[in-house]
């Protein structure tokens, strides 16, 4: 089980949480960018490639006997900060198909570029899942 941590009188966050208190076993998704299973990239659009980075999470996670209920952190790298800014209405609703409204602590990192050139997204998750009730 997971404790959302929000100091008094600080404003809500939209999207994310401020901190998260979590016991269990840690799953390390390592950085996922918008590709798919052959490492192929289907799109070059940001949301595309955003919505396949959170399958592929997603996909790990459940490998692992996980779900996006069980993310603590999430950090997004992306290549383009505008790209990002302006994807931002459409983003919300790619998220929450694949997530739904699970909303770990997040960061958001601007970067000069990734290691897969085409890549205009990259996405890493920790992950808990509880420990089992005795």
């Amino acid at each position: 089980m997971h404790q959302l941590i929000q100091p008094e009188g600080w404003e809500r966050p939209k999207g994310y949480a401020n901190g998260i208190a979590a016991r269990g076993t840690q799953i390390y998704v390592g950085g996922m960018v918008g590709w798919n299973a052959q490492q192929q990239f289907e799109s070059d659009d940001f949301l595309q490639q955003t919505g396949q980075a959170l399958r592929n999470i997603l996909a790990v996670l459940q490998t692992a006997g996980a779900g996006p209920e069980h993310m603590v952190r999430m950090t997004w790298y992306v290549t383009s900060r505008d790209l990002y800014v302006a994807a931002l209405k459409g983003l919300g609703p790619v998220y929450r198909e694949v997530m739904g409204r699970n909303f770990p602590a997040m960061t958001c990192v601007a970067v000069s570029g990734l290691v897969e050139a085409r890549a205009l997204v990259e996405i890493e998750v920790t992950a808990v899942l509880p420990d089992p009730v005795a």
